[in-house]
């Protein structure tokens, strides 16, 4: 059985998927994360973003983040799919669902996966404003 489902794509994320992927009859709770594209930051009127990554690289840290949450959380399944290219403002650019026998759990391994992928994963992102752009979380 497969316990993780680790993606990044060009293509629009599926909630759908990322939750059926992570449903199981042992499991009590189902847990998730949906990161949107706001438009704002720090005060700055955000018109969109753009993401880049070294695709070979993030998903193989995106399975470690994945392998560790499964047996620190106890968790059943974990799924974290993540956008590239660029996104508009209400565009989902990251899905991670998780399930567990008990929804603490879920919850904490959704929450310790998307801590960790921000801080640890070379997913980069610029963010596009009316008047500039810049460059954030630029990973190793």
């Amino acid at each position: 059985m497969q316990r993780t489902s680790i993606i990044i794509t060009d293509k629009k994320l599926d909630l759908d998927a990322c939750y059926n992927f992570v449903t199981d009859d042992s499991c009590g709770g189902i847990a998730a994360f949906i990161g949107t594209v706001r438009n704002d930051t720090q005060g700055k009127e955000v018109l969109q973003l753009d993401f880049s990554t070294y695709k070979p690289m993030a998903i193989k840290e995106m399975q470690k983040i994945a392998n560790k949450a499964l047996v620190k959380f106890d968790v059943q399944k974990i799924a974290i799919h993540h956008a590239i290219g660029m996104l508009h403002i209400g565009d989902i650019p990251v899905i991670i669902t998780a399930s567990s026998k008990h929804r603490k759990n879920a919850f904490m391994a959704c929450e310790f996966a998307i801590d960790t992928l921000k801080e640890i994963v070379p997913i980069w992102k610029k963010e596009y404003f009316t008047d500039g752009e810049v460059w954030v979380n630029a990973h190793p």
